[in-house]
């Protein structure tokens, strides 16, 4: 059978394509599955900035000087080769800008299974599980968009917190957010608000979108970026989405030794981000730590065990969901020629915060 992917120029991610492949036979051991719908965010953006260095191009293989982007959605078993799972299952997790995936299922159990596949082992195995749906307790039929958008950029969010909260928000009275219109932003605000209340949430935005940002009421107050020169200088730690180089100097040249720490997550200003994500060097402050998030989740689960750890972060993400979800309205678009068209948008920095876009192939 034939396959479609989109792929991406590794050094010009506004070149994308889309590919037909011959598949080939199912490999003994192996289960096909067609990809139902997948979110585009800036995650993936990040993805693709730093997929290099990270190793996000190395999850699902393309020819020389062309990338996959990696995704978040929903798969449906078409065939199988492995006795334990079964044709029509249906599963969550990291999968191509494609119409379809091949995988090797190892260390299953009713709820999930990791990819065997040999190309996939050097990566960390956060990317490499899936859930099965009909018995993951993180389910719900009726919110299947709001976990493709939120879910990974979420737990991001639930991670940073614990971190910060873990290190006492290194002596800081306040977390300073920029691009607090983004999904990981948002999710990091809720988990503060709720699990960390005596810090104030600070957001940085464009000026188009302080209004979105504030209806989210997720933050004690939100500036625009040209703001910064107003922050009260007090102790505070720094969470920084937008991967912009001139504003996280800013930050870091106004509030100088009352910054304690600096964190680097994300790209959402592709343009501005300058060496790195954004960070530089040279500045005054504490300097720039990238969070790594499957590194973070893996000593999350080491210190408090599966069970507690799913609990907390289910707790947290029902809360996230009453409160904040419901700002974005879901919108649906068919074929991967409008992934293509959608991707290519936000790396353009065309993201309409409002919107969460899924992709049905």
């Amino acid at each position: 059978m034939n396959l479609q992917q989109v792929q991406i120029r590794r050094d010009d991610f506004s070149n994308a394509r889309l590919t037909e492949i011959n598949t080939g036979p199912l490999a003994e051991g192996a289960v096909r599955l067609e990809i139902e719908s997948f979110s585009v965010t800036s995650n993936n953006v990040t993805y693709a900035v730093v997929g290099e260095m990270v190793g996000y191009w190395n999850f699902f293989p393309a020819p020389e000087g062309w990338g996959i982007v990696p995704m978040w959605g929903h798969a449906r078993v078409i065939e199988s080769n492995c006795p334990e799972i079964a044709v029509g299952e249906r599963v969550y997790g990291y999968l191509p800008m494609a119409s379809h995936l091949d995988v090797v299922p190892g260390r299953i159990s009713a709820s999930g299974f990791i990819d065997l596949a040999e190309h996939r082992q050097p990566m960390s195995p956060i990317y490499n599980q899936y859930s099965r749906l009909a018995a993951d307790p993180e389910h719900d039929p009726s919110c299947e968009g709001e976990r493709m958008i939120f879910g990974p950029l979420f737990k991001t969010g639930f991670l940073i917190e614990y971190f910060m909260r873990a290190n006492g928000w290194f002596g800081a009275d306040r977390v300073i957010l920029t691009s607090a219109s983004s999904k990981t932003a948002m999710g990091l605000a809720s988990v503060a608000k709720h699990n960390s209340p005596g810090i104030r949430r600070i957001g940085l935005t464009s000026a188009g979108n302080v209004d979105f940002v504030r209806a989210t009421r997720l933050y004690d107050d939100v500036l625009a970026y040209g703001d910064v020169g107003t922050l009260a200088q007090v102790p505070s730690v720094s969470v920084d989405f937008a991967g912009n180089a001139a504003l996280l100097r800013q930050i870091h040249h106004h509030l100088r030794d009352d910054l304690k720490y600096s964190c680097l997550v994300g790209v959402t200003h592709i343009d501005e981000r300058g060496g790195g994500l954004g960070g530089g060097t040279g500045l005054p402050g504490p300097v720039p730590t990238l969070f790594f998030a499957p590194d973070h989740a893996v000593a999350l689960f080491k210190e408090l065990g599966p069970q507690e750890a799913g609990r907390q972060m289910a707790a947290s993400w029902c809360a996230f969901l009453e409160s904040a979800a419901s700002s974005i309205e879901i919108e649906r678009r068919r074929g991967l020629d409008a992934a293509m068209a959608v991707f290519t948008e936000m790396v353009g920095g065309k993201v309409d915060p409002a919107k969460g876009i899924v992709i049905e192939p």
